[in-house]
């Protein structure tokens, strides 16, 4: 990913932390925390989509699927630079490393290292 994408999450972060007074660990599990609940906004969605909630029928469609994905995902990068102020290279690193795996020649050229 790209600094700019990595700076914005720091931005964010700080943000976040302008508003509370809390402890920085409590800080950090309630944003690992975020995690889920932005995962059930996807699942929300996805059952909103596919019309399976008989109170709300079609009530979602894709594009609030992919929305709330990027929600995980961003929630995701400030809770990883909150255990980590290197992230960017954790995340990087890890990536590489699933792609060695999914790739047996050990090696896929990832782009932004």
């Amino acid at each position: 990913m790209e600094d700019a994408t990595w700076e914005t999450i720091g931005r964010l972060a700080q943000w976040l932390d302008r508003g509370s007074a809390l402890p920085e660990e409590t800080k950090t599990i309630l944003q690992i925390l975020k995690i889920t609940e932005e995962a059930g906004e996807v699942a929300e969605a996805l059952i909103g989509v596919t019309g399976q909630n008989p109170r709300k029928g079609y009530s979602h469609s894709w594009r609030d699927v992919e929305s709330e994905l990027c929600d995980v995902v961003i929630t995701a990068m400030v809770a990883l630079t909150r255990v980590n102020p290197a992230a960017r290279s954790v995340f990087l690193e890890h990536l590489a490393g699933v792609a060695a795996r999914v790739d047996e020649g050990g090696g896929v050229e990832l782009s932004g290292e």
